[in-house]
Protein backbone atom coordinates (compact mmCIF):
# COMPACT_ATOMS: atom_id res chain seq x y z
CA UNK A 1 0.00 0.00 0.00
CA UNK A 2 1.52 3.31 -1.10
CA UNK A 3 0.67 6.65 0.54
CA UNK A 4 1.76 9.97 -1.00
CA UNK A 5 1.68 13.27 0.90
CA UNK A 6 1.45 15.33 -2.24
CA UNK A 7 2.29 18.74 -0.74
CA UNK A 8 3.68 20.16 2.53
CA UNK A 9 1.53 19.95 5.66
CA UNK A 10 3.33 22.68 7.60
CA UNK A 11 4.54 20.32 10.32
CA UNK A 12 8.08 19.16 11.11
CA UNK A 13 9.07 15.95 9.37
CA UNK A 14 10.07 14.39 12.70
CA UNK A 15 6.51 14.91 13.96
CA UNK A 16 5.04 13.35 10.81
CA UNK A 17 7.42 10.38 11.13
CA UNK A 18 6.28 9.82 14.71
CA UNK A 19 2.62 9.88 13.68
CA UNK A 20 3.23 7.37 10.88
CA UNK A 21 5.31 5.06 13.05
CA UNK A 22 2.69 5.01 15.81
CA UNK A 23 -0.17 4.25 13.41
CA UNK A 24 1.25 2.16 10.59
CA UNK A 25 4.74 0.88 11.54
CA UNK A 26 5.92 -0.78 8.32
CA UNK A 27 2.47 -1.45 6.87
CA UNK A 28 2.55 1.32 4.28
CA UNK A 29 5.15 2.94 2.06
CA UNK A 30 5.07 6.73 2.45
CA UNK A 31 6.42 9.42 0.12
CA UNK A 32 6.52 13.09 1.08
CA UNK A 33 6.72 16.12 -1.22
CA UNK A 34 7.93 19.29 0.46
CA UNK A 35 6.98 21.71 -2.31
CA UNK A 36 3.72 22.50 -4.07
CA UNK A 37 3.34 21.17 -7.59
CA UNK A 38 3.25 23.84 -10.29
CA UNK A 39 1.21 21.97 -12.90
CA UNK A 40 -1.37 19.23 -13.35
CA UNK A 41 1.29 17.08 -14.98
CA UNK A 42 3.53 17.35 -11.93
CA UNK A 43 0.65 16.42 -9.61
CA UNK A 44 -0.21 13.39 -11.73
CA UNK A 45 3.42 12.28 -11.75
CA UNK A 46 3.57 12.53 -7.95
CA UNK A 47 0.38 10.54 -7.40
CA UNK A 48 0.24 8.13 -10.33
CA UNK A 49 1.20 5.07 -8.24
CA UNK A 50 -0.49 6.07 -4.98
CA UNK A 51 -3.23 4.05 -3.32
CA UNK A 52 -3.74 6.86 -0.79
CA UNK A 53 -3.07 10.57 -1.21
CA UNK A 54 -2.97 13.29 1.42
CA UNK A 55 -3.54 16.79 0.05
CA UNK A 56 -3.99 20.20 1.70
CA UNK A 57 -5.26 23.04 -0.52
CA UNK A 58 -3.57 22.11 -3.80
CA UNK A 59 -6.40 22.05 -6.40
CA UNK A 60 -7.20 18.58 -7.74
CA UNK A 61 -9.34 18.86 -10.86
CA UNK A 62 -10.92 16.07 -12.88
CA UNK A 63 -7.88 15.68 -15.11
CA UNK A 64 -5.56 15.23 -12.13
CA UNK A 65 -7.81 12.78 -10.29
CA UNK A 66 -8.25 10.70 -13.43
CA UNK A 67 -4.46 10.59 -13.65
CA UNK A 68 -4.26 8.92 -10.23
CA UNK A 69 -4.89 5.49 -11.71
CA UNK A 70 -4.49 3.50 -8.47
CA UNK A 71 -6.11 5.96 -6.07
CA UNK A 72 -8.52 4.44 -3.55
CA UNK A 73 -8.57 6.98 -0.74
CA UNK A 74 -8.04 10.76 -0.55
CA UNK A 75 -7.46 12.40 2.84
CA UNK A 76 -7.86 16.18 2.62
CA UNK A 77 -5.97 18.27 5.16
CA UNK A 78 -8.66 20.95 5.10
CA UNK A 79 -12.26 21.35 6.21
CA UNK A 80 -13.41 22.76 2.87
CA UNK A 81 -13.35 20.50 -0.19
CA UNK A 82 -14.25 22.94 -2.96
CA UNK A 83 -10.72 22.64 -4.43
CA UNK A 84 -11.24 18.94 -5.17
CA UNK A 85 -13.45 17.53 -7.95
CA UNK A 86 -15.60 15.34 -5.74
CA UNK A 87 -17.75 14.08 -8.61
CA UNK A 88 -14.73 12.58 -10.36
CA UNK A 89 -13.68 11.01 -7.06
CA UNK A 90 -17.14 9.49 -6.76
CA UNK A 91 -17.09 8.30 -10.38
CA UNK A 92 -13.73 6.63 -9.70
CA UNK A 93 -14.90 5.06 -6.41
CA UNK A 94 -12.38 7.08 -4.41
CA UNK A 95 -13.18 7.49 -0.71
CA UNK A 96 -12.74 11.12 0.39
CA UNK A 97 -12.27 12.31 3.97
CA UNK A 98 -11.66 15.82 5.27
CA UNK A 99 -10.18 17.26 8.46
CA UNK A 100 -13.20 18.91 10.05
CA UNK A 101 -12.51 20.54 13.38
CA UNK A 102 -8.77 21.10 13.26
CA UNK A 103 -8.98 24.88 12.70
CA UNK A 104 -12.02 25.79 14.79
CA UNK A 105 -10.03 27.65 17.45
CA UNK A 106 -7.52 29.23 15.08
CA UNK A 107 -10.13 30.68 12.71
CA UNK A 108 -12.22 32.02 15.60
CA UNK A 109 -9.10 33.59 17.09
CA UNK A 110 -8.41 35.39 13.81
CA UNK A 111 -11.97 36.72 13.58
CA UNK A 112 -11.51 38.57 16.85
CA UNK A 113 -7.90 39.46 16.13
CA UNK A 114 -8.99 41.24 12.95
CA UNK A 115 -12.01 42.81 14.60
CA UNK A 116 -10.18 44.21 17.62
CA UNK A 117 -7.34 45.34 15.36
CA UNK A 118 -9.86 47.38 13.36
CA UNK A 119 -12.08 48.55 16.22
CA UNK A 120 -9.13 49.81 18.27
CA UNK A 121 -7.04 51.11 15.34
CA UNK A 122 -4.08 48.98 16.39
CA UNK A 123 -2.20 49.23 13.07
CA UNK A 124 -2.44 53.03 13.08
CA UNK A 125 -1.70 53.20 16.83
CA UNK A 126 1.53 51.29 16.32
CA UNK A 127 2.51 53.66 13.50
CA UNK A 128 1.59 56.80 15.40
CA UNK A 129 3.40 55.98 18.62
CA UNK A 130 6.58 55.22 16.66
CA UNK A 131 6.26 58.62 14.99
CA UNK A 132 5.97 60.44 18.33
CA UNK A 133 2.26 61.12 17.91
CA UNK A 134 -0.63 60.76 20.36
CA UNK A 135 -3.98 58.96 20.27
CA UNK A 136 -5.66 61.91 18.50
CA UNK A 137 -7.92 60.58 15.76
CA UNK A 138 -7.50 56.99 16.91
CA UNK A 139 -10.27 56.58 19.47
CA UNK A 140 -12.05 53.35 18.53
CA UNK A 141 -14.99 51.21 19.57
CA UNK A 142 -15.90 48.54 22.13
CA UNK A 143 -17.35 45.13 21.36
CA UNK A 144 -19.65 45.20 24.37
CA UNK A 145 -23.27 45.66 23.35
CA UNK A 146 -22.67 45.29 19.63
CA UNK A 147 -25.04 43.15 17.58
CA UNK A 148 -22.87 40.32 16.26
CA UNK A 149 -24.25 38.35 13.29
CA UNK A 150 -22.96 34.91 12.34
CA UNK A 151 -23.79 33.37 8.98
CA UNK A 152 -23.31 29.61 9.32
CA UNK A 153 -23.33 27.94 12.74
CA UNK A 154 -21.16 24.91 12.24
CA UNK A 155 -18.27 24.31 14.63
CA UNK A 156 -16.41 27.52 13.76
CA UNK A 157 -19.52 29.68 13.74
CA UNK A 158 -20.52 28.40 17.17
CA UNK A 159 -17.01 29.01 18.52
CA UNK A 160 -17.22 32.59 17.25
CA UNK A 161 -20.63 32.92 18.92
CA UNK A 162 -19.20 31.68 22.21
CA UNK A 163 -16.44 34.29 22.13
CA UNK A 164 -18.82 37.05 21.03
CA UNK A 165 -21.04 36.28 24.02
CA UNK A 166 -17.99 36.51 26.29
CA UNK A 167 -17.49 40.06 24.97
CA UNK A 168 -21.14 40.78 25.91
CA UNK A 169 -22.30 41.09 22.32
CA UNK A 170 -25.88 40.37 21.26
CA UNK A 171 -25.48 37.31 19.02
CA UNK A 172 -27.67 36.68 15.97
CA UNK A 173 -27.35 33.80 13.54
CA UNK A 174 -28.52 32.62 10.15
CA UNK A 175 -27.88 29.00 9.22
CA UNK A 176 -29.34 26.16 7.18
CA UNK A 177 -29.86 24.27 10.44
CA UNK A 178 -31.13 26.16 13.49
CA UNK A 179 -29.84 25.10 16.91
CA UNK A 180 -31.37 25.73 20.29
CA UNK A 181 -28.47 27.47 22.02
CA UNK A 182 -28.84 29.98 24.83
CA UNK A 183 -27.75 33.45 23.86
CA UNK A 184 -28.11 33.00 20.08
CA UNK A 185 -31.10 34.45 18.24
CA UNK A 186 -31.72 32.80 14.87
CA UNK A 187 -33.25 34.93 12.15
CA UNK A 188 -33.48 35.14 8.37
CA UNK A 189 -30.50 36.39 6.36
CA UNK A 190 -31.93 39.79 5.40
CA UNK A 191 -32.93 40.59 8.99
CA UNK A 192 -29.48 39.64 10.24
CA UNK A 193 -27.77 41.80 7.63
CA UNK A 194 -29.94 44.84 8.39
CA UNK A 195 -29.71 44.41 12.17
CA UNK A 196 -26.11 43.60 13.01
CA UNK A 197 -23.08 45.83 13.57
CA UNK A 198 -20.67 42.97 12.86
CA UNK A 199 -21.27 40.14 10.39
CA UNK A 200 -18.96 37.12 10.25
CA UNK A 201 -19.16 34.48 7.51
CA UNK A 202 -18.75 30.78 8.35
CA UNK A 203 -20.41 28.82 5.55
CA UNK A 204 -18.74 26.45 3.06
CA UNK A 205 -18.46 27.44 -0.60
CA UNK A 206 -21.29 25.71 -2.44
CA UNK A 207 -23.57 26.49 -5.34
CA UNK A 208 -26.00 28.18 -2.97
CA UNK A 209 -23.39 30.24 -1.08
CA UNK A 210 -21.37 31.39 -4.08
CA UNK A 211 -22.00 35.17 -4.42
CA UNK A 212 -24.17 35.03 -1.29
CA UNK A 213 -23.08 38.52 -0.24
CA UNK A 214 -23.65 40.72 -3.27
CA UNK A 215 -24.80 44.29 -3.92
CA UNK A 216 -28.38 43.61 -2.85
CA UNK A 217 -27.25 42.09 0.45
CA UNK A 218 -24.61 44.76 1.09
CA UNK A 219 -27.27 47.43 0.56
CA UNK A 220 -29.18 45.98 3.50
CA UNK A 221 -26.29 46.46 5.92
CA UNK A 222 -25.84 49.36 8.31
CA UNK A 223 -23.39 52.10 7.34
CA UNK A 224 -21.37 51.32 10.49
CA UNK A 225 -21.36 47.57 9.82
CA UNK A 226 -18.17 45.52 9.59
CA UNK A 227 -18.05 42.42 7.38
CA UNK A 228 -15.63 39.61 8.26
CA UNK A 229 -14.83 36.81 5.81
CA UNK A 230 -12.61 33.97 7.01
CA UNK A 231 -14.62 31.33 5.11
CA UNK A 232 -14.19 31.37 1.31
CA UNK A 233 -13.56 34.30 -1.02
CA UNK A 234 -16.29 33.74 -3.63
CA UNK A 235 -19.00 33.83 -0.96
CA UNK A 236 -18.63 37.61 -1.26
CA UNK A 237 -18.79 39.43 -4.60
CA UNK A 238 -15.48 41.30 -4.61
CA UNK A 239 -16.57 44.02 -7.04
CA UNK A 240 -19.75 44.72 -5.10
CA UNK A 241 -17.86 44.82 -1.80
CA UNK A 242 -15.30 47.22 -3.22
CA UNK A 243 -18.05 49.54 -4.43
CA UNK A 244 -19.86 49.40 -1.09
CA UNK A 245 -16.68 50.41 0.76
CA UNK A 246 -15.72 53.12 -1.70
CA UNK A 247 -19.21 54.60 -1.43
CA UNK A 248 -19.20 54.24 2.38
CA UNK A 249 -22.24 51.96 2.34
CA UNK A 250 -20.54 49.91 5.10
CA UNK A 251 -17.71 50.80 7.47
CA UNK A 252 -15.11 48.09 6.79
CA UNK A 253 -14.30 44.58 5.64
CA UNK A 254 -11.84 42.23 7.34
CA UNK A 255 -10.77 39.55 4.90
CA UNK A 256 -8.65 36.42 5.09
CA UNK A 257 -9.87 34.77 1.87
CA UNK A 258 -10.11 35.85 -1.74
CA UNK A 259 -11.37 34.62 -5.11
CA UNK A 260 -7.92 33.09 -5.59
CA UNK A 261 -5.34 31.83 -3.15
CA UNK A 262 -2.51 34.24 -2.26
CA UNK A 263 -0.08 35.42 -3.50
CA UNK A 264 -2.39 38.01 -5.03
CA UNK A 265 -1.59 40.43 -7.81
CA UNK A 266 -0.88 43.94 -6.59
CA UNK A 267 -3.83 45.27 -8.61
CA UNK A 268 -6.33 42.98 -6.84
CA UNK A 269 -9.47 45.06 -6.39
CA UNK A 270 -9.80 44.39 -2.67
CA UNK A 271 -6.20 45.29 -1.96
CA UNK A 272 -6.90 48.67 -3.55
CA UNK A 273 -10.12 49.38 -1.67
CA UNK A 274 -10.28 51.59 1.45
CA UNK A 275 -11.18 50.30 4.91
CA UNK A 276 -10.06 46.73 4.37
CA UNK A 277 -7.73 44.78 6.61
CA UNK A 278 -6.47 41.74 4.72
CA UNK A 279 -4.51 38.64 5.69
CA UNK A 280 -3.18 35.92 3.32
CA UNK A 281 -5.51 33.00 4.21
CA UNK A 282 -3.89 32.47 7.58
CA UNK A 283 -7.02 31.66 9.61
CA UNK A 284 -6.56 27.90 9.54
CA UNK A 285 -2.82 28.04 10.17
CA UNK A 286 -1.54 28.13 13.71
CA UNK A 287 1.15 25.88 15.13
CA UNK A 288 -1.45 24.00 17.13
CA UNK A 289 -4.02 23.69 14.34
CA UNK A 290 -1.49 22.33 11.83
CA UNK A 291 -0.41 19.70 14.35
CA UNK A 292 -4.07 18.75 14.96
CA UNK A 293 -4.58 18.56 11.20
CA UNK A 294 -1.64 16.21 10.70
CA UNK A 295 -3.05 13.84 13.29
CA UNK A 296 -6.51 13.90 11.72
CA UNK A 297 -5.39 13.24 8.13
CA UNK A 298 -3.34 10.21 9.14
CA UNK A 299 -6.06 8.98 11.48
CA UNK A 300 -8.41 9.20 8.49
CA UNK A 301 -6.09 6.82 6.65
CA UNK A 302 -5.72 4.50 9.63
CA UNK A 303 -9.47 4.25 10.18
CA UNK A 304 -10.12 3.66 6.49
CA UNK A 305 -7.55 0.85 6.40
CA UNK A 306 -9.31 -0.69 9.42
CA UNK A 307 -12.67 -0.49 7.68
CA UNK A 308 -13.97 2.29 9.94
CA UNK A 309 -13.71 5.44 7.81
CA UNK A 310 -14.22 8.78 9.55
CA UNK A 311 -14.83 12.34 8.33
CA UNK A 312 -16.38 11.03 5.12
CA UNK A 313 -17.21 13.69 2.52
CA UNK A 314 -20.49 12.94 0.79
Amino acid sequence: MKLVVIEPLGVKQTSLDEIIESRFADKIETTFYNTKATSDEELIERGKDADIIIVANQPLNSNVINGFKKLKMLSIAFTGTDHVDLKTCQDNNVIVCNSAGYSTASVADLVFGLLICFYRNIISCNKFVREGKTKDGLVGFELEGKKFGIIGTGAIGLKVAQIAKAFDCEVYAYSRTKKDIAGITYTDLDTLLSTCDIISLHVPLTESTNNLINKDKLDLMKKEAVLINTARGPIVNSNDLSEALKNKKIRAALIDVFDKEPPLKVDNILLNTPNIIATPHIGFASKESLEKRAVIVFDNVKNWLEGKPQNLVK
